[in-house]
């Protein structure tokens, strides 16, 4: 098992490391797809003097869009002045200036409120009552009275503020490393000071995740979309102009590459779901009609269902029970088309999972538990001589990471694109399961008794203890809890319902019981509990009705609560 990390101090200019080892990276990876802009920035960068180097790198890693040369304090950079000055002198930052006026609110909150109040150019008259103001309606206030040009002249009268260039620049290239928004250069930091220790690859084994240019656009404009969109939606837009935004954009945007698909689809359905809670059905319709893609289709059958659109509804219905995407949708589709066949009726029409939990045997718990009714009902068990642990998702999760740690990792598969990937990128799509099938049946015909199964995975869990794994959550808990499921379940089914998670990973790694019970005798059942409020979701029902098929012993038991 791998001991507490020793305590690390990075080198001085550590960040601008990262920063060349990532243009170097990209360079190596995809050069061929890089833009002669892209390429000139780097020619120029290189150019540049280590100091000038690390004073933009310094700008290019911070959120901000303005910078006061003033409050900049880098001990790493002998001489500071002068590396601004090289950097304005090669274009690489550029002074306030009047044409900056659209990113005036940047600009304004990159001062305090009291400095605001001292160097905007205000009457008295107005000084008094902003006084009193919020720093955000004093930024508004001035945006909106004073000249922006005034603005400039009177913020940069005693000090220096300048903007970076090439943010676009630099944006693809961590776009081409990362293959995502949200990752960013600290990725290296917590890597390098032991917080997180991501899987080691042979680096001539990554491959490229993008084949051309148009798959690395398709994909960065959904991702630039759905950061619009947020900042649409938390602002003060109407709903209404939300919606024309984006079916503008939709209409103009390029035929998308396979990629971007997932994304886009994401997308549509975030804004769907934003329409609806605006009270705009119509609206919500159109957008949801641009996908399949779950949760679109059972949203476009509920919206017919009010609409009166009954036949239509139906069909939906049909379809979608043909090819569900999910459990949600499998169990939605029978569910839904019973409540539509049965209204007006006197007796309604109840969901699959309704039905199962009325069916349930029920428990008395003391009401002291109502707050946590899991731990309540373990201490019922606890009490009739049984042993209890708290499972739910965590120890499936666990044990099919640990039992595929190699299959999900191999870099053969061609979904492993740079060294600090925390899973492949099919991680989450039917991709997963089709690519490695061959390799998930043979593991798994390896593992013919208990014995091997605990071997392997005791075996795993000590060899990759501490490695970031995004289904493995490190504590000596997760292999007492896997040694015992393989102890009370036969290898056959546990294998049937890895097999299952790898059909799935995003819906499959959710959804099981919340306690597992034994005792002493070999006796064993996994228990989904459920207080008097609480409903039984379509994919915890999933998994109850996939554990019965192949022998599983659980069930669901409801809770009562006594005085």
């Amino acid at each position: 098992m791998a001991t507490k990390p020793q305590q690390v101090e990075l080198p001085p200019k550590y960040y601008l490391d990262y920063f060349r080892y990532l243009i170097g990276f990209v360079q190596r990876m995809y050069g061929h797809l890089l833009n002669d802009a892209e390429k000139e920035f780097i020619h120029r960068f290189r150019e540049l003097t280590e100091d000038a180097q690390c004073m933009y790198v310094r700008f290019s890693n911070r959120r901000s869009t303005f910078f006061r040369i003033q409050k900049l304090q880098y001990k790493e950079i002998e001489d500071l002045p002068a590396s601004v000055g090289e950097l304005l002198l090669n274009g690489f930052i550029e002074r306030l200036n009047p044409t900056h006026e659209a990113m005036g609110e940047d600009v304004l909150n990159t001062f305090t409120k009291p400095e605001l109040l001292e160097l905007l150019p205000l009457d008295p008259e107005e000084l008094k009552p902003l006084g009193k103001a919020k720093k955000e309606n004093i930024v508004r206030y001035s945006l909106h009275e004073l000249d922006f040009a005034r603005i400039v002249e009177s913020l940069t009268q005693y000090e220096t503020v300048v903007k970076p260039n090439f943010d676009a620049e630099v944006m693809m290239l961590k776009y081409l490393f990362f293959g995502n928004r949200s990752a960013d250069m600290t990725e290296f930091v917590i890597r390098d000071l032991g917080m997180v220790t991501f899987e080691r690859y042979d680096e001539s084994k990554l491959t490229a995740r993008f084949r051309s240019r148009k798959e690395v656009e398709d994909k960065l404009l959904i991702s630039l979309t759905n950061e619009e969109f947020r900042e649409l939606r938390d602002s003060v837009t109407p709903p209404e102009d939300v919606y024309n935004w984006f079916m503008n954009w939709d209409e103009v945007k390029p035929e998308l590459s396979e990629i971007a698909m997932p994304g886009y689809a994401k997308l549509v359905t975030n804004i769907g779901g934003y329409l609806e809670r605006q009270k705009m059905p119509e609206q919500a319709m159109q957008v949801y009609n641009l996908t399949d893609r779950v949760p679109a289709r059972e949203r476009r059958v509920r919206l017919l269902f009010r609409s009166g659109l009954i036949d239509e509804a139906l069909a939906l219905c049909d379809e979608i029970a043909l090819s569900p995407q999910n459990a949600d949708e499998r169990y939605f589709a029978t569910d839904f088309r019973e409540k539509i066949q049965s209204a007006g009726e006197k007796k309604r029409s109840r969901k699959a999972t309704t039905r199962f939990l009325s069916d349930a045997e029920s428990v008395d718990i003391p009401a002291i538990y109502r707050h946590h009714v899991e731990a309540g009902v373990m201490n019922h068990f606890l009490e009739t001589g049984w042993e209890a642990a708290f499972t739910e998702n965590y120890p499936w999760r666990g044990l099919f990471g640990l039992v595929f740690w190699d299959i999900i990792h191999d870099a053969n598969v061609q979904t492993i694109h740079h060294p600090l990937q925390r899973m492949p990128s099919d991680f989450y799509l039917p991709d997963f399961y089709v690519k490695r099938e061959a390799q998930l049946k043979k593991r798994l015909a390896d593992l013919q008794t208990r014995d091997a199964w605990k071997k392997h995975i005791e075996t795993v869990y000590f060899e990759k203890y501490g490695i970031t794994n995004v289904l493995v959550d490190w504590n000596e808990e997760l292999l007492n809890l896997n040694l015992q499921m393989i102890e009370l379940l036969e290898p056959k089914q546990l294998g049937l319902i890895m097999l299952e998670i790898s059909r799935n990973l995003r819906e499959n790694t959710r959804g099981f019981p919340d306690l597992m019970i034994w005792n002493e005798q070999g006796g064993y059942e996994f228990v989904e509990v459920k207080s008097p409020t609480d409903h039984l979701g379509a994919q915890q029902l999933h998994w109850l009705e996939f554990f019965q098929m192949i022998g599983v012993h659980a069930r669901v038991l409801r809770v009562i609560w006594t005085a």
